[in-house]
């Protein structure tokens, strides 16, 4: 595998990971597209832009919903 190939397969698996986090793993395709294609047209710097940045920086600092299932699991075993 080229690095090329590798660097588009590691972009691919984090942006994975953030549909992963935001809960939409199991969402239609074609409703993801067009959300991301609404989100493309949200000029960088404008107040929408920001709002939806803090919001996102906010989700990347708080333990998703599966970290904390698996954390408490994993406390159960070592009770």
């Amino acid at each position: 595998m080229t690095a090329k190939r590798k660097q588009e397969a590691r972009e691919k698996f984090l942006l994975g990971g953030i549909v992963v986090k935001a809960g939409l793993s199991q969402a239609d395709r074609a409703f993801l597209l067009g959300g991301l294609l609404e989100l493309a047209r949200v000029a960088a710097g404008s107040p929408e832009h920001r709002r939806l940045r803090d919001i996102g920086k906010e989700a990347f600092k708080a333990r998703s919903l599966n970290d904390e299932v698996a954390h408490a699991e994993e406390m159960q075993e070592w009770h």
